[in-house]
């Protein structure tokens, strides 16, 4: 899930791409990664997480990544959602239960 999210990151990025892991209150983490690119608006954010979906065939892909990132997170009972990250590109969170 984590090279999904970051391979899509890299993908995208105009120079750089931000990685972060957060331990959250409870029993859960939170894998945030950022990038720098051009972004999506809310309606695109919505579609790229739809298998098959690729809004740009001007790169290589198969448009699985993010919705396998998604189907996972689910089947763990975790959480994905897609932002505009505070360099103006993508911001991708996965929120999964910590196994003690």
């Amino acid at each position: 899930m984590a090279g999904n999210l970051i391979d899509n990151a890299c993908k995208w990025a105009a120079s750089h791409v931000k990685v972060v892991a957060t331990r959250l209150a409870g029993a859960s983490f939170q894998l945030k990664v950022d990038d720098d690119g051009a972004g999506l608006d809310p309606e695109e954010r919505s579609l790229v997480g739809e298998r098959g979906e690729r809004l740009d065939e001007s790169v290589p892909g198969s448009g699985l990544g993010l919705a396998i990132v998604r189907d996972i997170a689910k089947l763990y009972g975790g959480a994905f959602e897609l932002d505009e990250a505070p360099e103006g590109g993508l911001e991708a969170r996965l929120t999964l239960p910590a196994i003690a």
